[in-house]
């Protein structure tokens, strides 16, 4: 008798917009071929009488959900949620956040990473006033809010020049230690085990002598949106070829990601990361993202649905640990290529990525 194919279902609960842009035919279908179906789930609908599913995939908040989660894991105890609401939690603020950057255990004697300095200021006194900071830092600062929920106003972010700007700023918010960087910044997805770096133009250094003219704040969608003309740094810009500047170390991006996954227990964020110029071989992680734009990276069909099937082949084998596999030194690093197919390693038991140049114009970090 034919033995009929196994499938799995995987619910997906996402809000309108990351639906939109996640959830498209190609990747459907792609899914499809590979035995495994992505159904909506219906949040007008109590998620306990939905399913069962094999795996809920995720990115709404809120205690109700949270608890409807709960409820369907107590009902399904099988059922993998990707990814825990707990674990997402600590993406919000922007203090947790970054902490989880001190918890990775690091060997690399070449190269060395950590964060930026920063200082968190709950009320206004202390915010203008720097001798209160407890935290030396100096002009120009990073300001942003010390909520990360993916909302508009959470992305509100200032590079603040000088005393004057600290005046439109409104608490809580965090200050971080602008660092120049030359005005690159190296965005890194995980998807599990497969990563993928590129490499994006970023604000540009502010020297010493060119501080002292510049005033107030400078809002990053005020720098976005500034036409050619209007834009001081367009020299900058153009003197500066992105396919010039130098991908940091494979080695050093994997292990960030491994340990970066292991310690915050997610399969599917992102981190920016950039270069200290001061100290070539310096690396800062400066922001960390819950479940990005994975759509915004040609071949994410087939990275997402091989992780799918990494974690279905691990879980019917009875080698998942319950984490969804986090303990990295057991795996081989997938090369994600610049189609997004994976390549082979030859079967080398190590750690290895595909570093991939984007140039685009719109500022990020």
């Amino acid at each position: 008798m034919e033995e009929v194919e196994k499938r799995y279902g995987v619910g997906y609960a996402l809000a309108k917009k990351k639906e939109n842009s996640f959830i498209q035919a190609s990747l459907l279908n792609l899914a499809k071929e590979r035995g495994i179906d992505l159904i909506k789930i219906d949040t007008e609908r109590p998620l306990i009488d939905q399913g069962p599913f094999d795996c809920v995939l995720h990115k709404l908040y809120g205690d109700d959900w949270k608890k409807q989660l709960d409820d369907y894991s107590r009902k399904y105890p099988n059922v993998l949620i990707i990814d825990s609401p707990e674990a997402i939690q600590r993406l919000h603020n922007r203090i947790s956040m970054l902490e989880a950057v001190s918890e990775i255990e690091f060997e690399n004697e070449s190269d060395s990473f950590g964060i930026p300095k920063q200082v968190l200021i709950y009320d206004v006194k202390k915010l203008l006033d720097c001798e209160e900071w407890g935290e030396v830092l100096n002009f120009p600062v990073i300001a942003k809010p010390l909520v990360a929920d993916g909302s508009a106003k959470s992305h509100k972010m200032s590079l603040v020049y000088n005393n004057e700007g600290l005046n439109k700023l409104k608490p809580p918010i965090v200050l971080q230690q602008f660092v120049n960087h030359g005005g690159v910044i190296f965005k890194v997805y995980v998807v599990g085990k497969y990563v993928r770096c590129v490499k994006r133009k970023s604000l540009p250094d502010v020297s010493e002598e060119k501080l002292p003219s510049l005033q107030g704040s400078l809002s990053f969608s005020q720098v976005s949106n500034l036409t050619q003309s209007e834009r001081s740094d367009d020299t900058y810009y153009k003197a500066m070829n992105l396919e010039d500047a130098e991908m940091p170390p494979q080695s050093l991006i994997s292990d960030i990601a491994c340990g970066l996954r292991r310690a915050m227990k997610l399969n599917l964020f992102n981190f920016d990361v950039i270069r200290d110029t001061r100290v070539g071989n310096r690396y800062l992680v400066i922001d960390i993202n819950y479940f990005p734009g994975y759509a915004k990276m040609p071949g994410y069909e087939k990275v997402l649905t091989d992780f799918f099937c990494d974690v279905f082949n691990k879980k019917q084998a009875g080698s998942l640990d319950g984490q969804l596999g986090m303990n990295c030194e057991k795996e081989v690093r997938i090369l994600v290529g610049n189609n997004g197919l994976v390549e082979d390693e030859g079967g080398l038991p190590v750690s290895t990525l595909k570093m991939e140049e984007e140039n685009g114009n719109q500022i990020h970090v």
